[in-house]
């Protein structure tokens, strides 16, 4: 029997037993559909967090007291640590030689209003005026604010989109003022929309000097202190281990003892997220196993199913001139392309999935070319492994047996 016939062989057993096939596939269905659409979503995460969520760039990198936590136990001996304060700041603007710029933000949620127009909880970041250049921030209009007006601490702001929206919604903001907790602030500029991060939307924030913060609500908040390596990338662990020493040296601290601040770069938040979807995949993996592997013994028993139904057909075959692997092609095929539908209807379903999570959910997602052929070659693989047993025993079956079984 040459190939051709075989499959044609294969799809007639297929069809005559329509509902018992798609029965047969929902285990592969639910295994590939949950495999194809977690990746789809991890794997548009990652390009979300690569692109936009981690706003550092490579070069520049942040000295704060928390800097990367990874468990409660480090959070608590983080709490003990001294704040970052305005004094650090300005030793490592004299101090460091590595770094092409330094500068510091503090953030905080605020009420702002407008007239009769308020908006609550609104993300209000403080900083230096190089804040913007550091963080590639993009004005739809007017301007940031100049180094001069945040040496003064004059009340002047950047709002986002968000604030704009809900503030002045017919009107140009520049020039108008805002009051952040009753501090009156002239807004100078307007960021570009920036869109939603996970739900959470990036533009309700109002931007204003760090001095003009520090005069009007205190100087309590730990700072961040931003610092651009000099050479670009490559220049970036210099820079750290040159921070780190000044830091060090500063608070005096013992040659023995941990970091009383944290570093943060953008290599560590994306070596940080790539632990996290790795944790993610890898429950993913588990989880789709178990179901395929359902899905593979569900097959396995149809097909021995098929064999005991099918064995006077087999007989008759192999009294005609079908060989044994004829014989196991035949069966190996139907098992194949039983999983094979599986696996198409699963692929088409993690990807319907995927764009619900995009469109409904506004959760970043793709499906990739490299996901889809990976749910098909799975599905695949899982149905030849299920009927290799079946289709063995069925190329066994002796003619004389076969026939005598009807």
């Amino acid at each position: 029997m040459d190939l051709a016939e075989l499959f044609r062989e294969a799809l007639q057993a297929i069809r005559t037993h329509a509902l018992r096939s798609f029965l047969t596939l929902l285990g592969i269905v639910i295994g590939v559909t949950t495999l194809v659409g977690v990746i789809s979503v991890i794997s548009g995460l990652n390009g979300f967090v690569r692109n936009k969520l981690f706003l550092l760039a490579p070069d520049v990198f942040v000295v704060t007291k928390f800097g990367i936590i990874r468990s409660r136990e480090e959070f608590l001996n983080a709490l003990k640590r001294p704040d970052v304060e305005w004094d650090d700041l300005l030793r490592l603007k004299t101090l460091l030689r590595k770094a092409e710029h330094v500068g510091a933000s503090v953030n905080s949620t605020a009420l702002v209003k407008h007239g009769d127009k308020r908006l609550p909880d609104v993300k209000v970041i403080a900083a230096t005026a190089n804040y913007a250049e550091l963080m590639n921030l993009d004005l739809a209009g007017g301007r940031f604010f100049l180094d001069s007006e945040a040496r003064t601490a004059q009340a002047v702001a950047v709002i986002g989109s968000d604030v704009k929206a809900e503030l002045f919604p017919q009107l140009d903001p520049i020039g108008r003022t805002v009051l952040i907790n009753s501090v009156p602030l002239r807004v100078i500029g307007l960021l570009t929309e920036q869109g939603q991060t996970l739900g959470e939307s990036r533009d309700n924030v109002v931007l204003m000097p760090l001095e003009t913060y520090r005069n009007a609500f205190g100087s309590r908040d730990s700072l961040g202190i931003l610092v651009q390596a000099k050479g670009g990338v490559a220049g970036v662990e210099d820079a750290v281990d040159e921070a780190r020493s000044v830091m060090r040296a500063l608070r005096h601290t013992d040659f023995r003892a941990p970091d009383s601040f944290g570093i943060v770069t953008a290599e560590n938040l994306q070596e940080l997220w790539r632990q996290i979807s790795a944790a993610a995949f890898l429950l993913t993996i588990l989880i789709a196993s178990v179901s395929l592997g359902v899905g593979g013994i569900v097959i396995m028993n149809i097909m021995l199913v098929a064999v005991a139904e099918r064995t006077a057909e087999i007989g008759l075959r192999r009294a005609v001139g079908a060989r044994q692997r004829d014989v196991r092609r035949q069966f190996l095929l139907e098992a194949a392309l039983l999983s094979l539908a599986g696996g198409v209807i699963g692929v088409l379903g993690g990807g319907l999935v995927a764009l619900l999570v995009d469109r409904v959910a506004h959760f970043p997602a793709t499906l990739t070319p490299a996901t889809a052929a990976l749910g098909l070659a799975l599905s695949v693989v899982v149905g030849l492994a299920a009927g290799y047993w079946p289709a063995v025993h069925a190329s066994s079956l002796l003619p004389v047996d076969a026939l005598r079984a009807e």
